[in-house]
This record gives C-alpha cells, structure tokens and sequence, in this order.
C-alpha cells in the first residue's frame, strides 16, 4: 500500500509540474518548464559526479520530447515581443542577396561543373555544361531529394573521370549519416545500390571501380573501407580500422595516379596508397603511425611529396622515392620554419601551391617546379582570410583562390603563375546598396595574463564610439587547432548598422598561429582557452572599446564549451550569452566511449578514466561547475539530430542552470527538432535562425528596431 500512495504522489507532483510549465506567469508569460530530478550518480578516482538530469538522455522517451517542445514554447512565449524584430531583420538579411545566382564553372574533363540557385528554393540545383554557351544538364536537384524530409544535407559529390557517373550521397536527419548513390549520367537512372553510412568516396581510373569508407553504427568512427564495381552487388572489404583514437578517409592525387588511405588521429597519422589504374591491387603503407607524427602525402612525377611534422613542429615537405619511402631517404624539399606554419600542399604539372600561414595570417606561396623559384600571392589588406579554391584540373597555369575580409566579400580569382596576373571571376553580390567604406576593420594584439599576445580581429561601421558604450559581439571557437579567419557575413550587417562592433578573438587552441599555439590550449593546458577569451574581452573593455554591460559572446560545439566555461568563471564580464550546439557536458561525454567521436577525442581533450586527466578536466567542465551566482542572459541552442555534440548536453546544461542561478535573467533553451549540429539545412530557414539569435542578441542590448 505504501508503495501505491508514493506512486501516487510521485504522480500528482509531476502532474503539478507539468501543469506548472505552462501556466503564465502573472505577466504574462510562462513559467519556464522545470525538469524533473531523477538521481543518478558515477563513482570513479574515488569521486562521486551527481547528474539529477542523466535522464534527458533518453531520446526516445515521449517525456523527453515533452520537455523539448515545452522549452521552446517557452522560447517562444518569452521571445514573442521580438517577432517584428525577428521579421525585419529576415527581410533586412535576404534583401542582401542575390537569391538566384551561380556559382563559378570548375572545369573537369570535358564539362564545366557549377551550381545554381533559384529565388524561392532552399537548395541549390547541381549542373554542368559542355561549354558555357551549351545546354545544361542537370545532374541533381537538391530540392527535389528533399521533398517530404525536414533536412537534406549533401556528403560525396564526386563524376567519374569519363564524365558517365556520379556517386553523391545524402543525408536527411542531420546525423551525418549518408547514404551513397551511383546515378547514370547518359541515362539519367539513380540505380538501385544503396551504400549505408559512407565517408568518402573515390573513383579508380577505370570508371568503374569505387573505393569507399564507412563509418561504425554506434561510435560513428570511420573504420572500414571498400572496393564496389559500379553495377555489382558486390562490396570487397580492404581495410579495417582498429585503434578507437583513428578514423580512416581516402582520396586521389591530383595528377590521377595514386589512390591513398590515410588512417588519422588527433596528432598521429598513416597512409597508404595504390596505383589508381590498378583497382584491384593491393594498397601498401608509406610510413608506419607513430605516436605524435603527422603526414600528408601528395604524388608527383614518380615520387612521393610528404609535409611531416617529424623534427618540424610547424611542418616541412620531403620528398621519397615510391620503392621505398621510408625516412631514411627523405630528401628536404621545403625546410622547417618555425615563424611558418605548412598547412597543405597543392601540385600541378608545373607549380606546386603551399598553403602557409604566419603570424595569423594565411598565405599561398607558388613553386616554380622548372626552376624552383618561389613567390607569394600578394594581398591588399592587413587582415582578411585567403584559401586555395576548387582546383580540380592538374594540368593548367593557373590557380583559383578565394579572398575576402570582414569588408570585402568573397571574392574567387584565377591566378596565372607564370605571368602573376589576377583575374576576379566573381564576388559575392551584397544587394541593398552595400558600400565597403562604411565600414572599418582592423587586427588588434590583446594581452593574456601570462604575457602572451593574443590576435583579435575588429569590424564596425565607422562613426562608432570608442568610449565604452558601443555593443559588442565577441566570438571565438579555440579548439583541435582549427583556424578562424576574418570572412565577410552579409548577415552580420544587421548587427554592424546598428552599431555593434564584432570582434573573432583567435584564442589558443586554435591554429591561427602554428602548432606550437594549438598545443598551448589543448589537453593539460586548455585552461589557457578560457584565460585567452576572458582576458580578450577584459583588455576590449579596458581600451573602450566596449563595456561588461555592453559585451555579448556567442560559440558553437567546442567553442559553446568556451562558452559555458568562460560564463561559470566570469559571468560578471558579459552582458548575455549565445551558446550553440555546445560541447558542456565534458565528463560524462569523454567517460562513454559508446558515444560518437569520444574516443577519437581522447587526444584531444583527455581520458577522464585516468585520473590526472579526471582532475584537470573536472575544473573547466561547464555542467560541472554551475553554481549558485548571478549569470548573463543565455540561449542555448541545440538539434535533436545531432551526433556530434548530442542535445542533451546543451539540455541538461539549461536544466540545472535554471535551479541553480541566483538571478533572474532570460535563460532560453531552442531545440531544432529536425536538424543535426549546423543547424536547418535549407538556406531561408538557416536565414530565419540566424535572425532569431540576433534579436535575441539585439533585445538584451535594448536595440529593438
């Protein structure tokens, strides 16, 4: 009996609950909805983590989903007076573009390939020519692939050499889970053969043979790779990934001769490779993995061109016969510099294409392979982001790259590297009376607590003050030496023309600034990418720029963790948060090796089974360390699709955050409940999100039109 009455109370409180999440408030608005607690606890290095929300977990259960909808209801409910807001500033950020456009042709082979977008269409159409004067040939269209699905995400997009087929696969959930297609491109016909949960894809020099990668169900760790002759049902395994911290990818030299298999960790890498004319041949290694190194290697000529980190922090490129590549004939090619970090290298028939980067800035330098001289492509401004583009074709002069800065819009040119002449083929078209010197921007060095100087990158619209009152946007990601660079967002004019400043802080961690500044904010010493950004935003707000109470923050995935963590140290320093698809839920996530990517991370982060590790991480992870105190506004953006960083990370986060705070500013939690970790897919819906965050952004600076 007592059983059944407890039952029965258990029953009635969470009635009183629910009930609760979706009374209004006396003015007006909902209460917000409250999670309900169940204990759960993990006992490990002799510590005890409590986590009342584990629960919400459970993606299947209908509860759970409850919870979902009834928090954007509450999001909604909350965010209504900024509808309006919301409207005009969509109106204002689709009035900037060219909603039927073209992309520029890349020519393969025989065709002109190229994409097209249609006013009115989520998705652009997929196309090639023979000649740009010639009849188009439509190869797919993405909008129609994503009728009765909320998501279409596109993987492999890769046409045989003969020009007859096209293997491309599909996403529809937002999980990053693909599916490979093979369609006939003299008939037209999407054949049967459906290849689950692909990688990448590449064509032999048969054009017939496939190789491909898959990833595993559960971990989603590429481990596997095969060989598929078009029109078979057969699927011959080659190779199998054992070692959780790998994953495997392939690919084809540019020249089409060789075919590689890179087996790739954090700070490890292996490759193998086979003659791409010999599809049934057997792939041979170039260097066995060791511990810390890393390599690429690229075919030219009858030998192997390898950028390794071995006695070269920031990388150099040897070269090594294909009989036998080991180190012991390695010939330098390029020499280690440690001001210059080697981010890849591209080889055509005469020129190599290093992409170089110093002092945060990115750099392409060309080779002469006649005569071995060598030059950079010159830039116009001090601070801007430059890559190599789409270089399909081995044979030719030139190389395409794209330029762009926080002023200029991106802009695609073809290089003649014999004669150093430019050609711009096309900029990005910002309509609305766009007027580049509006608009300033500019690179500033702020100053960490241990004396390190940290780059952050500025634009404004000029006529704005430097006197503390400005609203600024502060944004910054710091993780898996992934570089940010100043591009141009014709969506961030919303923010610019009502004058906030935005600053991208290039934080450690990254790798704006070589090998050397990745490793300074990773594993044991990633506190320093939280120190950084907090010490950016206290110099901005030092030199005027902006104000505690003026200073907004916004990060997704690693950089949300950047988020939360920051906010639990210095929540003082921001006036409200934007935190997407956020990485928080640190140590319950790298302590489930079950989990997609977590693994593959421990080389990253840390192995919190082992306890130096446990101790270190435990001092930044956000969930971990809420606690009682004021904290900024906040809106935690999560997918339920998502199988990178899962949505109850971001969930749970909101959940004991909200029991938690001792302060009652807005904390907002929005679950795209059919998307994946970019968010919605569609570009008008992408669009819509976009101007969600910024009246959210705009609201709390008390900017309302």
């Amino acid at each position: 009996m007592k059983r059944v009455t407890t039952a029965l109370l258990l029953q009635a409180a969470l009635l009183i609950a629910l009930v609760a999440a979706i009374t209004p408030a006396k003015d007006g608005a909902k209460q917000p909805p409250v999670a309900r607690k169940v204990p759960h606890s993990t006992e490990i290095h002799g510590y005890t983590m409590k986590d009342d929300y584990f629960w919400l977990r459970g993606k299947e259960n209908p509860e759970v989903i409850k919870y979902l909808e009834d928090e954007n209801a509450y999001t909604e409910d909350v965010m209504k007076p900024t509808k309006e807001l919301q409207d005009a500033l969509y109106k204002e950020m689709l009035g900037h573009i060219k909603q039927t456009d073209l992309s520029v042709p890349s020519r393969i082979g025989d065709y002109y390939y190229y994409s097209r977008t249609e006013e009115g269409k989520q998705y652009p159409y997929m196309c090639r020519k023979q000649s740009m004067d010639a009849k188009e040939e439509l190869l797919l269209d993405l909008n129609k692939l994503a009728e009765g699905n909320t998501f279409l995400g596109l993987g492999a997009y890769d046409v045989s050499d003969d020009g007859n087929w096209l293997a491309y696969s599909t996403d529809t959930t937002g999980y990053r889970q693909y599916t490979l297609h093979v369609k006939n491109l003299k008939t037209g016909e999407t054949l049967g053969e459906k290849i689950e949960r692909t990688g990448s894809v590449v064509w032999a020099n048969d054009n017939k043979t496939l190789f491909y990668t898959t990833e595993d169900a559960v971990s989603k760790r590429s481990d596997k790779f095969w060989r598929h002759v078009v029109g078979s049902d057969k699927n011959d395994s080659l190779y199998e990934e054992k070692d959780e911290l790998f994953d495997v990818g392939a690919g084809r030299s540019l020249d089409k001769k060789m075919i590689f298999l890179g087996s790739y960790a954090k700070t490890s890498r292996e490759v193998r490779y086979l003659p791409a004319d010999n599809p049934t041949g057997e792939f041979k290694i170039i260097l066995p993995r060791q511990d810390g190194h890393e390599y690429d290697v690229d075919h030219y000529k009858g030998q192997f061109f390898i950028t390794t980190n071995k006695n070269a922090k920031n990388f150099r490129v040897v070269t090594a016969p294909i009989n036998d590549p080991s180190e012991k004939n390695w010939k330098p090619f390029i020499d280690h510099n440690p001001k210059i970090k080697i981010d890849g290298l591209a080889t055509f028939a005469n020129f190599f294409v290093v992409s170089e980067k110093e002092g945060g800035l990115n750099y392409l330098r060309v080779i002469d392979m006649r005569t071995k001289q060598s030059h950079r492509i010159t830039t116009d401004e001090s601070d801007y982001a430059l890559f190599m583009g789409a270089n399909p074709e081995y044979n030719t002069p030139t190389v395409r790259f794209n330029y762009q800065s926080m002023v200029t819009p991106n802009s695609v040119y073809d290089y003649d590297m014999n004669t150093r002449q430019r050609k711009l083929l096309k900029q990005q078209e910002v309509l609305g009376g766009y007027d580049a010197k509006k608009y300033e921007a500019k690179r500033i060095w702020a100053v960490a607590r241990d004396g390190t100087k940290v780059p952050v990158s500025l634009v404004y619209k000029i006529g704005v003050k430097f006197d503390g009152s400005a609203p600024m946007l502060l944004y910054a990601y710091g993780s898996y030496g992934a570089s940010m660079a100043p591009t141009f967002s014709s969506s961030r004019l919303a923010l610019l023309d009502r004058g906030v400043i935005y600053a991208l802080a290039y934080i450690r961690g990254g790798g704006e600034l070589g090998e050397e500044w990745r490793e300074q904010g990773r594993m044991m010493t990633k506190l320093n990418t939280f120190y950084d950004f907090i010490d950016c935003a206290e110099y901005l707000e030092k030199n005027k720029y902006t104000s505690a109470d003026r200073m907004e923050i916004q990060g997704g995935s690693a950089g949300g963790l950047l988020m939360g963590a920051v906010t639990n140290m210095r929540p003082d320093l921001f006036k409200a948060v934007v935190a997407q698809v956020p990485f928080v839920d640190v140590m319950n996530t790298m302590l489930d090796g079950s989990l997609p990517l977590t693994s593959s991370e421990w080389i990253e982060w840390g192995n919190p089974n082992e306890k130096p590790a446990f101790d270190y991480m435990i001092k930044y992870s956000p969930y971990d360390n809420i606690r009682p105190q004021n904290y900024p506004a906040l809106l935690v953006q999560v997918s339920l699709n998502d199988s990178q960083v899962p949505y109850w990370e971001g969930t749970k986060f909101v959940a004991k955050l909200r029991v938690t705070k001792t302060d009652k500013n807005p904390l907002l939690l929005k679950a795209n409940m059919g998307a994946g970790h970019g968010g919605s897919s569609g570009r008008y819906d992408a669009l819509h999100e976009t101007a969600f965050v910024y009246a959210f952004m705009l609201w709390q600076w008390g900017i309302t039109k």
